[in-house]
């Protein structure tokens, strides 16, 4: 319980140090730029995922029209 009000604490102070730190302008550029950088990620990963999705629903449109192939051929 301690270590979870401790943990509480530290979050509560970087996040006032980060407003602070927020109001300079270099602290401003600094922000600009993790938040560019974290969205540049945001996107890579979402590109990512797409292509992975579209990669399997093509495996699966393939396997589905062999088992329909080997179905027909039994017939």
């Amino acid at each position: 319980m301690k270590k979870l009000v401790w943990l509480i604490v530290g979050v509560g102070i970087g996040f006032v140090a980060a407003h602070q730190f927020s109001k300079s302008e270099k602290g401003q550029q600094f922000f600009d730029e993790v938040d560019s950088k974290a969205r540049e990620f945001s996107a890579a990963v979402i590109d990512g995922y797409q292509a992975r999705e579209a990669e399997l629903r093509a495996a699966v449109a393939d396997a589905e029209d062999a088992i329909a192939d080997l179905t027909n051929r039994r017939q």
